[in-house]
């Protein structure tokens, strides 16, 4: 069964195991598939939310159609290197994919993040990252357009005027701040909130609770990866903020 394509059957497995919560190794072992496999095809085709077993088998059979019908033009999205197990490599972009999307991120950008952050150069062009997610170059421009209003990814001009998309070693700081401007904006709306309400309304000492909680994780969160960010500069000689 191992190295086989997924069967319909399977594929509804996969969706009733994500509809009960089972992580991805659980439904592997289930399936007697690998891990890497059942994490691949998730996110594939909707993420861990958006997961459909019917619409999963057909888009595979559009992509394979395709596949039979058109050559491989130009080089590939990222030569290989030296020392890499391509295939270990690509397994392991679907799982950190997996994991950023689990995090919160949609599902297209996740798997653009995780595949710019395992690119040895750092960077790739919208073309190749089509390429190389075998999906179409809007939804890259989509998912670009997303990650750089977050601050998570960057946009160079190369040779030819060509425009490449790029992560740095600031990638993961930026993610904990957006976070943490995320949760500061919930703060203040739950402060937005107790003043509608009242302050002897039930609903209001419960947003209260919830400010509590979420201004001291907001300000915890900041502050901790600056702090993080500085360690990192300091222990390898270079200045926060750069690359």
């Amino acid at each position: 069964m191992p190295g086989s394509r997924l069967t319909q059957q399977e594929r509804r497995r996969i969706a009733l195991g994500l509809a009960d919560g089972l992580a991805y190794a659980e439904i592997a072992r289930r399936l007697d598939r690998p891990t890497s496999t059942v994490t691949r095809e998730v996110m594939r085709n909707g993420g861990p939310t958006g997961y459909r077993a019917d619409q999963a088998h057909r888009a595979t059979e559009r992509r394979a159609r395709r596949r039979g019908r058109v050559t491989p033009r130009g080089p590939q999205s990222r030569p290989p290197a030296r020392g890499r197990d391509l295939e270990a490599v690509r397994a392991y972009e679907e799982t950190l994919a997996g994991v950023l999307a689990a995090a919160g991120l949609p599902a297209m950008m996740a798997r653009v993040l995780a595949c710019l952050t395992l690119a040895e150069s750092g960077r790739l062009t919208a073309a190749e990252l089509a390429r190389h997610l075998q999906v179409s170059p809007a939804s890259v421009s989509k998912a670009v357009a997303f990650l750089d209003s977050q601050g998570l990814v960057r946009r160079e001009r190369g040779e030819r005027r060509r425009e490449f998309y790029a992560v740095d070693d600031d990638v993961w700081y930026r993610t904990m701040m957006a976070a943490a401007r995320s949760t500061a904006h919930l703060v203040e709306t739950a402060r937005q909130g107790i003043g509608v309400l009242g302050p002897h309304s039930p609903a209001a000492a419960r947003l209260e609770n919830i400010v509590r909680v979420l201004d001291f994780v907001s300000e915890s969160l900041g502050r901790t990866a600056t702090q993080a960010r500085e360690m990192l500069a300091a222990s390898t000689g270079a200045t926060p903020g750069g690359t």
